[in-house]
């Protein structure tokens, strides 16, 4: 349709509530998981992976999502578990989109300001890991009862944030949705904005998956890590924990970091990137292992630390043998952070030197089990792990003939 922009923007009616901080955020935000218990000894570090990759936010989803057709035509360039969908628009210039759809309530609930504005960069990042350009947002905004002053201010707080965010990042929000209510009695759900952002590839073929294919190639850890701890996967599901304050967001220098993985998707520089975000480095390894069951060895310092924090603005990269010096020049000309932090290996294991070892059958069986575990069927632990093919060799169509039922059926 063709409406002016302005009878959206400008002209609709402004809702306003009486809203008020929640009465308990002070003490919450000063209750910071970074002074919690952790592990210390590798034996420890390695039981917390084992754990953490079995949560039920973090483990394998392929038992959902192997029962729906995810193909669309053939046009399917990468699905999940993909930082991104992307599909091919055009099958002679293969013009092609990329879409990401993020959101943490544990943040959000810590502060929806900076809730709202990690989950847009989130989402803007895993659109920009595939190599394609972040063009625009949507949105869907999720909130107790508006009546109740304290959810009326988390709301108003996640709105700001991200008409902020969108206004660093330069792009707008195109459409969206709010759903209030969302809560038993008095007890509302944590202030949870879901953000989508599309991206453009002007060419799908050049797009940058997430698994590591072969061995022999150099990971870098792009960004910075920071003890970054409060809100995270770690502490909830070790200490069942939520308080202190979510990460710090730069969105600058999200900006980038996806200027640079559009660079290097489109000189192959890189074979495969991931973005860290629940459950830190720790998941994004077993995830980019397990994708073709290839192994890696890694070696961090404070391990712990670098394992499980979710600072925001990093991507893992597996980069080929030869390319290593062209990518960190241009990291270094873009001013990303760029440190080496291991290598891809025959070895069916993930290493983490001198801390622990982990086979990949055993890491594989703890991710896939959880989810069949919880809610019965197949488990799909077996399944192949070849990337989906993207091209359509024949289609033949079926005929379904629906009849009434009798009435004894």
């Amino acid at each position: 349709m063709d409406v002016p922009p302005g009878s959206l923007a400008d002209d609709g009616p402004v809702y306003e509530r009486p809203m008020r901080e929640p009465s308990d955020l002070i003490l919450l935000q000063a209750d910071r998981a970074e002074t919690l218990p952790r592990p210390t000894t590798g034996d420890e570090l390695r039981e917390t992976v084992l754990r953490m990759v079995a949560s039920p936010n973090l483990c394998d989803k392929t038992w959902v999502t192997e029962q729906y057709d995810r193909y669309v035509l053939g046009n399917t360039v990468l699905a999940q578990p993909e930082d991104s969908g992307v599909l091919r628009l055009d099958e002679e210039t293969n013009l092609g989109v990329a879409l990401s759809v993020d959101g943490n309530g544990r943040f959000a609930r810590l502060d929806p300001y900076e809730g709202a504005k990690l989950a847009l960069a989130e989402a803007y990042r895993n659109v920009a890991v595939t190599g394609a350009g972040p063009i625009a947002v949507s949105d869907c905004l999720n909130f107790g009862s508006p009546e109740d002053p304290a959810v009326m201010w988390q709301f108003a707080q996640a709105v700001r944030g991200l008409a902020d965010g969108c206004q660093q990042l330069g792009i707008p929000v195109t459409g969206g949705n709010v759903s209030f209510y969302n809560q038993t009695g008095a007890a509302a759900i944590h202030p949870t904005p879901v953000i989508g952002v599309l991206g453009l590839f002007d060419d799908v073929t050049r797009r940058v998956p997430m698994g590591f294919k072969a061995a022999g190639e150099l990971l870098f850890l792009l960004g910075e890590t920071r003890e970054e701890l409060s809100g995270s996967e770690w502490a909830w599901v070790t200490h069942g924990h939520l308080g202190g304050r979510p990460p710090k967001v730069d969105l600058a220098a999200e900006q980038t970091l996806g200027n640079l993985m559009e660079r290097v998707s489109k000189t192959g520089l890189v074979s495969a990137a991931h973005d860290l975000s629940d459950g830190g480095l720790a998941q994004v390894l077993t995830e980019s292992c397990l994708r073709y069951n290839t192994g890696a060895s890694v070696t961090v310092e404070s391990a712990f630390v670098q394992l499980f924090s979710e600072s925001a603005g990093r991507v893992l990269v597996s980069v080929p043998q030869g390319h290593e010096k062209a990518f960190v020049a241009l990291a270094a000309e873009l001013g990303v952070p760029c440190t080496r932090i291991g290598v891809t290996t025959e070895a069916a294991a993930l290493e983490v030197t001198g801390q622990f070892s982990i086979p990949l059958d055993e890491l594989r069986t703890a991710w896939s089990s959880t989810l069949p575990k919880l809610f019965g069927g197949p488990s799909f632990a077996g399944l192949p792990t070849e990337e989906p093919v993207a091209e359509v060799t024949e289609v033949r169509s079926v005929t379904l003939e629906l009849t009434e039922p009798k009435p004894q059926d």
